[in-house]
Parts: structure tokens; C-alpha cells; sequence
């Protein structure tokens, strides 16, 4: 069972009865499903947007386009369901950075297929924000300020497609396999490439006060 409570198994049938017509069905996926897509836009929405934009209003938007393709997904269901819906939320947020942002917009992660199309790239100010939020003891705000820094430079080091796969596993929570997919990778490529992330970023993390607790 994911985090938020559907059994994987339970999705094909949920999909092939929504295609069908279920209403109840098609809830179910999207309700479950959802608070996942909330804590990915939540890590790649650009700054400047917060406060401008709703994510309630991007995952409605993509909710529609995806009603409207269901039965094009159906015919070839190539990835599994949250992997599609997910992209579906990420292009809504890419379209609203290009929006809103126009040439100002951060670029896609580089090198990075992200399920054939572009997408909004975590910023590393953030990933290092939210690493420091897990610490249980708060540091003073200038210690503060140097940790978040060394974790900054940390995740900017990592290659693009590392730094990728730790945001989708750690992050964004999502399995091997659905991280694998969605960079197009295979589940062993991907569970190595996580664990030497994880091993390069922890080098940093062990030194600071309360910094095992992090990863």
C-alpha cells in the first residue's frame, strides 16, 4: 500500500472502471492520489509564484485534461497511473511558470527525460530547507543559514539526474519502480544511483548538529 492509502494492486481495476464510466471509481484515484501531487508541486513551484498560484487550482486543471485522455491512457497504459498523472500536474505547472515567469522561468532539470517532457525543477534552496525542517533541535539563525548552505552546495553537486532520483524517492516519496519510470531508467540503475546520492549528501549531513536525523 502507497502512503496515502491505495493498494497498488487495487489501480488497474480502479482505472478500467473509470474508463468504463465509474464515477466513484474515478474519485478514488484522484483522492488518493492527491496529496502526493500536492507535495510535488509544493517542491517544484517556483518561489516567486507562491501566493499567486493554488495547487488545488493546478491538480483540478489536470484532473479534467486527464479525465478527457483516460481512454487514451487505457489503450496503451505504458507507465502506471500515478506516473502518468503525476506528468499530467507537472506540464499544468510548467505552463504556469512559462505563464507567469516567461524567460525568468527556471529551466527543466537537464538531461533528465521526466517522462518525455519537460518539468519544473526542485530548487535545491528548498530541498536544503526542508531537509533542515526535520531537525527536532532549531539551530540559531546564523548556524541555520551555514547549514543550509552546506546542504545547498551538497545537492548542487550531485549530478542532475542523482539529485533527481533522491528528490522523487526522498522527497516526493515515490517507489523505486515509479522513480525508474519516470526517468526512464531501469529499478536497478535507479536504486543505485539513490543509494549514492543518499551516501554523497549524508557525508555532509553526519557533521552537522542533529543532522542524522535528516535522511
Amino acid at each position: 500500500m502507497d502512503e496515502d492509502g491505495l493498494k497498488s494492486n487495487e489501480t488497474p481495476a480502479l482505472v478500467d472502471r473509470a474508463a468504463q464510466g465509474d464515477n466513484q471509481a474515478w474519485e478514488r484515484l484522484l483522492s488518493d492520489n492527491r496529496l502526493r501531487l500536492r507535495r510535488m508541486i509544493s517542491l517544484r513551484m517556483d518561489r516567486r509564484l507562491q501566493g499567486r498560484i493554488d495547487p488545488s487550482d493546478v491538480i483540478q486543471e489536470s484532473y479534467v485534461e486527464a479525465a478527457q485522455r483516460l481512454h487514451e491512457y487505457t489503450k496503451n497504459p505504458s507507465v502506471p497511473f500515478f506516473v502518468w498523472l503525476r506528468w499530467i500536474v507537472g506540464q499544468r505547472l510548467m505552463e504556469q511558470h512559462r505563464r507567469h515567469l516567461g524567460a525568468q522561468a527556471r529551466d527543466a532539470s537537464r538531461d533528465v527525460s521526466l517522462y518525455q517532457g519537460k518539468f519544473p525543477e526542485a530548487s535545491t534552496a528548498d530541498l536544503a530547507a526542508n531537509l533542515l525542517a526535520n531537525i527536532s533541535t532549531p539551530s540559531q539563525a546564523a548556524i541555520r543559514m551555514e547549514e543550509q548552505r552546506r546542504l545547498q552546495d551538497a545537492l548542487d553537486a550531485l549530478d542532475p539526474i542523482d539529485r533527481e532520483i533522491l528528490v522523487l524517492r526522498h522527497f516526493e516519496q515515490l517507489s523505486n519502480g515509479e522513480a525508474a519510470q519516470v526517468l526512464d531508467l531501469d529499478k536497478s540503475t535507479a536504486s543505485k544511483r539513490y543509494t549514492r546520492a543518499l551516501i554523497r549528501l549524508k557525508e555532509v549531513i553526519v557533521a552537522m548538529s542533529g543532522g542524522e536525523d535528516l535522511l
